[in-house]
């Protein structure tokens, strides 16, 4: 038996191609012949971590293929072809009115990658949601097959490595940074971030906002987020880091004062399970998976209003029992998502799967 992991791209550093090389080690680990296959493999990703989609051979009845969906793509037709057993991983897929504006290709794309959701409801045996939300996603697409929870596997010891320097060296300075960690990208709202860190420089005039993230397909969005800090004053003020190292990534959650979060679409979101690692406090707005991912820790803003965002920040900041209590609270949460806790329930839901034949 084969059980190997399809997607149509594996990136260095997306929380989707991490879940896949993480779990990889996982499915070996439990003595299958295993292997990841993509359309497109990061060049900057080890030699051997994946083969070419075309590459992979046609499956045997009692092989199985974990098809991870976050977008539309081909594979969508080719795997309902496929006469193995089939998982679906979902992580959901950005809703294409957020790119339209922006990147009519990446609004097709991601059309297209609801179409491939319609497509696959009766073609696939499970699905694996990474969060409840994505869960009841699936849900109003008419699913049927099981359908179980499993988050997305984060090695955390990854973390630990050393972080870059010259990143922690300059922003180590004692002014207060946020932070926000994802690409730049219209879903992920950084005018609303940039919007209350505005208004919060008003509380704290030293204040530094740093958006850790690339903005690779959204250069015209990126320039009107650029061109906003230009009107409000605050450019100097806010930087925006652009395709950063995972060391760098790694200095500026230990740099960060707080994270503030204003997604309005997000199956999971990894940076706030990293910033619960880095005991860093988070205030992120109430939409798509994000109170699930915090399960009852961090601040939940209600909605876009920078003014609130800003005192919420200010409290986070320089209260320091609250801060503590915060902190405490995600400390917690964070166990619900340990490396040994998401490996393990993995493994019991790959083995009952197999089980049931």
């Amino acid at each position: 038996m084969r059980i190997v992991q399809l997607l149509p791209t594996l990136s260095y550093g997306d929380a989707v191609s991490n879940d896949a090389i993480a779990l990889s080690g996982v499915i070996s680990g439990m003595g299958y012949d295993t292997g990841i296959y993509a359309e497109i493999i990061d060049k900057r990703l080890p030699a051997g971590t994946a083969r070419k989609a075309d590459k992979l051979t046609a499956p045997g009845s009692d092989d199985i293929i974990i098809y991870h969906k976050s977008t539309g793509t081909d594979l969508d037709k080719k795997l309902g072809d496929f006469p193995c057993r089939k998982i679906m991983i979902y992580h959901n897929i950005t809703p294409p009115e957020f790119f339209r504006p922006y990147n009519t290709e990446a609004a097709a794309l991601t059309s297209r990658g609801y179409e491939g959701l319609r497509q696959l409801r009766d073609k696939v045996d499970m699905c694996l949601a990474v969060s409840e939300y994505n869960k009841a996603d699936l849900l109003r697409y008419g699913y049927t097959c099981p359908i179980e929870v499993r988050p997305i596997l984060i090695p955390f010891s990854d973390y630990d490595k050393e972080p870059d320097g010259d990143t922690l060296a300059r922003f180590n300075d004692g002014r207060t940074n946020i932070l926000f960690v994802g690409r730049i990208a219209p879903n992920k709202k950084q005018e609303d971030v940039i919007r209350a860190f505005f208004r919060y420089k008003e509380l704290d005039p030293s204040a530094r906002l740093i958006l850790a993230g690339s903005w690779a397909g959204f250069e015209n969005y990126a320039d009107r987020l650029k061109d906003y800090t230009k009107a409000l004053g605050i450019a100097g003020d806010v930087i925006f880091t652009g395709k950063c190292s995972f060391a760098e990534i790694l200095a500026y959650y230990r740099t960060a004062s707080a994270f503030l979060c204003m997604s309005e679409h997000e199956g999971f979101c990894v940076p706030l399970v990293e910033a619960m690692h880095f005991g860093v406090p988070v205030a992120a707005r109430d939409t798509s998976a994000i109170a699930g991912t915090l399960g009852g820790s961090g601040m939940l803003l209600p909605d876009s209003d920078p003014v609130f965002a800003a005192r919420v920040i200010q409290r986070i900041v320089h209260d320091t029992a609250l801060r503590e209590q915060i902190v405490a609270e995600q400390k917690r949460r964070l166990e619900d998502f340990s490396y040994e806790k998401i490996r393990a329930l993995f493994e019991a839901q790959l083995k009952d799967f197999i089980a049931k034949g």
